[in-house]
């Protein structure tokens, strides 16, 4: 059940959390850059912060998930990670596969590190800025 301090931060805890999350998969991704048979992994963050900020009622929750409607049976689990059970981690597509079936691109891999790292910062610094604002308020100063 949300509470005031939810309502005023927002999605800023559930988009550090998953930007957490994603920095994790990039860098497991270029830890395995020289692995034969490694597939690289990317967590798709604009829908897994609508699913996670889903509104119901006009009110945002947290824990809402997104569950996928299967119209045959043999679409029981189609692109949903059976081990983390979440929808949004996906397998990236190689530009260029290796011949030992790596499909991590070290560059590429970098530049969304890279991206992910100033983004995670922002919002670490829109939430600081919350708390800021909030300690003003409640010091008078």
């Amino acid at each position: 059940m949300p509470n005031a301090l939810d309502n005023y931060l927002g999605i800023l805890p559930t988009s550090l959390k998953l930007r957490t999350q994603r920095t994790e998969l990039l860098a497991n991704n270029l830890a395995n850059a020289d692995t034969p048979n490694f597939k690289s992994r990317d967590l798709d963050f604009r829908s897994a912060l609508a699913a996670a900020t889903h509104t119901a009622g006009g009110k945002m929750t947290a824990d809402t998930k997104v569950t996928m409607t299967a119209t045959k049976a043999g679409h029981i689990g189609a692109g949903v990670d059976s081990a983390a059970g979440n929808p949004h981690l996906m397998y990236r597509t190689p530009l260029a596969p290796s011949l030992d079936g790596n499909t991590v691109d070290p560059q590429l891999e970098q530049a969304a590190f890279a991206e992910n790292a100033v983004r995670y910062q922002a919002t670490l610094n829109f939430l600081s800025n919350k708390f800021r604002g909030l300690m003003t308020a409640i010091t008078g100063q």
